[in-house]
């Protein structure tokens, strides 16, 4: 996953673009587009499972204390007995008033077809030829529902439909998922017993082989006094912890390279520390002094977009080398064929803690022979007649001191996480995320990216690879903290997109898929709250501290561009909009790499914002484009059939999904929603889906039209990156016609008319 994030770096540099399209790869390599797919690690959520339970409870019982009108709404009234049979009889006398108006009504409707009939003079078929009528009708109605079922059939056995298993479970689906379950129980109980085997051989060995260890260290570290003072003539200084300590010992040197090492070491410390002053009394001499001004560079000759972008190191490398070496001569040797059970090996075990055994061993021996150093120094001192040599302690307090004030303060010291999550929960900066995985953002690959980019036209992402980049720059990175840590850090996002887009619904992916704490920072939500510079500071300080206490952790944005208005609306003015700007990018400068917290900003505004804190404050800017046509069809089917619709033949997707062009998975959901009632979905066997039913709803929806994209994609172009990509292709296009511009030079103007 480390080496995926640092390619997908590369090739943003490479490209200048967030949008990687690889459609010609796929054609060359005879792929699809599901090979091209980054999954999700399922470990994710499988691990953090219980603690989203435990976190759920608590966040409950919090909601429950502190919302008690709530509690008072939902509390069983008890009825008096005379209450009560007042109730049912207004009940069952309203059923019988009902029964009463239908049966008249079907009277009254009898009536009015005998008088129509008098008055017509309409006669009565004879029975033999009614009865020949109904046959004719039901028998032809009988051969046509036949003949669709044998063309069915026919279409099923060609496979150009679906058959009737299609969505439904089979039998070895059923059994694959149990065998997946019980692997799982069975996860369970094998990681149980390896934590318990872990602290029972590490007392073992511990016991049998730890004395021994301390003995042989210390004889070693004996032996090396004794030739280190036979050597030079006087006992050596005991490496610090820091420089390792007895390891520094143990290593294969002479004792003449160890001292040596060790004064250089000194010396080099002394003379930094000689260095770091004489700065200093410099800089306080000069203090009036204006610093020298930074020499311009000289602009190299040439063109510089020849030259390609570096290539960032990888901090994955070593790892996958080491590692693979480790199986090479770890596990490839090993016959594993008596393990089925696949539970863990002693033997290797044993081998990783009777390292950790000796570690702890020469810490206590450190102490020890420091001790016996010590007494060996003043012996020898004692015998020769010198004085008692006396070391200057450093001076760390100052240090020390110094550290201290570089940390922020911690307004709220002293206070439990549970209060803190409770104060957040009654203002409504703690929210509860909607379970939607990453998977229902439905959209379909772009297969025709690389070709517009030969012909030098900048083409509109799709939904695949939004979801791509979703998974890259948060869910990876949220997921796993040795990831989070040493791969390219992403610490804010915008989306950007017209509404409806789906920007809120990918927040709540990226928290159901890293099972992440929500926090909502937007305008309206934090307007009135916490008031004055302390109270502003006050929140901020409670969100960031609860999610790294939290983490991973998300804190939404919404109306991103309110927090950077040019010029604040007057209806606006009461919420003060912008009082988190200069805030926001010294909060994500104070985040580490081991803080696993996001922020992400969504906006269908952009272009209120002021451009440069805003594009200061989110490293990354992604763009959320309407669908295509491929990714409507994808969304039309995924919608209805979650739905409980049935697509069949008499609904022609294909058009649907082209006539809906410009209108965004938002207004699709609120069409489906209104047409797939409770009583449509009955009446389906008789009266089949078709396209009509979706398309007047869909009339009566706002569309995002041409004028709206096009402004996006100019401010987009505004952008750092944009900037650059831009700037790219502007070069490649004066390259590739360098002739036309030397003929528009030579040319002269000519005479007007």
């Amino acid at each position: 996953m480390g080496r995926v994030l640092e390619l997908r770096r590369d090739m943003i540099q490479r490209h200048l673009s967030e949008f990687i399209y690889m459609d010609d790869a796929i054609q060359d390599l005879k792929l699809t587009p599901a090979d091209f797919d980054i999954p999700i690690p399922k470990y994710f959520r499988n691990e953090r499972a219980r603690v989203m339970q435990e976190r759920k409870k608590l966040f409950s019982q919090i909601m429950d204390e502190t919302a008690p009108e709530d509690a008072a709404a939902k509390r069983v009234v008890i009825l008096t007995k005379d209450e009560a049979v007042r109730v049912i009889q207004i009940s069952e006398r309203a059923r019988q008033g009902r029964l009463r108006a239908a049966f008249m009504r079907e009277i009254w409707r009898e009536e009015q077809r005998e008088k129509r009939a008098r008055l017509l003079g309409i006669t009565t078929m004879d029975p033999t030829q009614a009865a020949t009528y109904i046959q004719k009708v039901w028998k032809g109605h009988k051969q046509r529902k036949i003949t669709q079922q044998l063309r069915a059939e026919e279409l099923m056995f060609l496979g150009m439909v679906p058959g009737p298993e299609v969505g439904q479970v089979s039998e070895t689906q059923r059994r694959a998922r149990e065998v997946l379950e019980a692997r799982h129980s069975l996860q369970e109980v094998y990681e149980k017993e390896y934590v318990m085997g872990q602290e029972q051989i590490k007392q073992t060995v511990l016991n049998t082989e730890g004395p021994d260890m301390k003995e042989s260290m210390r004889d070693q570290i004996r032996q090396w006094f004794i030739e280190c003072f036979n050597t030079t003539g006087k006992f050596p200084d005991y490496p610090d912890v820091e420089q390792g300590g007895s390891l520094l010992i143990f290593a294969e040197k002479t004792p003449e390279q160890l001292i040596q090492e060790m004064a250089e070491e000194e010396a080099q410390k002394e003379a930094e520390r000689l260095e770091r002053e004489k700065e200093a009394k410099k800089g306080g001499q000069d203090k009036d002094a204006k610093p020298p001004k930074p020499k311009k560079k000289k602009k190299a000759k040439g063109n510089d977009s020849k030259i390609p972008p570096t290539i960032g190191n990888s901090q994955f490398l070593v790892d996958i080398r080491d590692n693979s070496q480790t199986f090479d001569s770890v596990w490839m040797p090993r016959n594993l064929s008596h393990n089925y059970d696949d539970r863990y090996i002693k033997e290797l075990e044993k081998e990783v803690k009777r390292k950790e055994v000796e570690n702890e061993m020469r810490l206590q021996v450190d102490e020890l022979m420091k001790e016996e150093l010590k007494s060996l120094k003043l012996a020898v001192e004692r015998d020769s007649g010198a004085p008692p040599s006396k070391k200057k302690a450093r001076k760390k307090g100052k240090e020390k001191a110094g550290k201290k004030k570089g940390r922020d303060k911690d307004l709220t010291a002293g206070r439990t996480l549970e209060s803190l999550c409770m104060e957040l929960i009654e203002e409504g900066l703690l929210k509860e995320i909607h379970n939607i995985p990453l998977a229902d953002f439905v959209g379909d690959y772009s297969y025709l990216g690389s070709t517009l980019m030969q012909s030098n036209i900048e083409p509109m992402p799709s939904l695949f690879d939004i979801k791509q980049l979703i998974t890259m720059y948060a869910v990876l990175p949220l997921g796993s903290q040795t990831l989070h840590e040493r791969a390219p850090l992403v610490k804010s996002m915008l989306l950007v997109g017209p509404v409806g887009v789906g920007k809120k619904t990918l927040v709540h992916a990226i928290c159901t898929e890293t099972c992440a704490t929500l926090f909502d920072l937007s305008v309206n939500n934090v307007a009135n709250k916490y008031p004055g510079k302390s109270g502003l500071h006050m929140m901020l300080h409670l969100v960031f501290k609860v999610a790294r206490l939290l983490q991973p952790s998300v804190v939404w944005l919404g109306s991103a561009e309110k927090n950077f208005y040019k010029k604040v609306p007057k209806e606006e003015k009461e919420l003060d909009p912008k009082r988190m700007r200069r805030e926001l990018p010294k909060l994500l400068k104070s985040l580490k790499p081991e803080d696993r917290v996001l922020l992400v900003g969504t906006t269908d505004r952009p272009f209120d914002a002021e451009p440069r804190l805003f594009f200061r404050t989110y490293e990354r800017i992604i763009m959320v484009p309407r669908p295509d046509y491929s990714s409507r069809y994808a969304v039309w089917r995924h919608l209805i059939q979650s739905k409980g619709g049935v697509v069949s033949s008499e609904l022609d997707l294909s058009s649907l999904a082209k006539v809906s062009d410009g209108y965004t998975p938002g207004r699709m959901v609120q069409v489906v929603n209104m047409v797939l009632t409770e009583q449509r979905l009955r009446q389906q066997v008789k009266k089949p889906l078709t396209t009509i039913d979706f398309i007047l709803p869909l009339a009566k929806m706002e569309p995002v039209y041409q004028g709206e994209e096009e402004a996006f994609k100019r401010w987009y172009n505004r952008t750092p990156l944009g900037r650059q990509r831009l700037k790219q292709i502007r070069e490649a296009q004066k390259e590739e016609q360098p002739g036309k511009d030397k003929d528009k030079k030579g040319k002269k103007p000519g005479k007007k008319k």
